[in-house]
């Protein structure tokens, strides 16, 4: 793989329903511009949950508490 996963499980289905959800509310309750806008940010948000990888949390330096072992453990002698 070309990435390293920084969301945990429980994360990872909060946002795939999130998502869902917004894209859902997009669909059926908005017209118009803001309606794409909102489409595309809940099937963005609904891309991250599958994926497992957030762009954003990789720039902030987050990872999942066992890779973040694994990386410690390599590091000392």
């Amino acid at each position: 793989m070309l990435y390293i996963k920084n969301l945990p499980l429980w994360e990872r289905a909060l946002r795939l329903s999130a998502g869902a959800g917004l894209a859902a509310y997009a669909l059926l309750y908005m017209r118009g511009l803001s309606g794409w806008a909102l489409l595309a940010c809940g099937a963005g948000v609904a891309l991250t949950g599958l994926v497992g990888f957030c762009p954003a949390c990789a720039l902030a330096g987050r990872r999942i508490a066992k890779e973040a072992e694994k990386t410690s453990s390599r590091a000392s002698p």
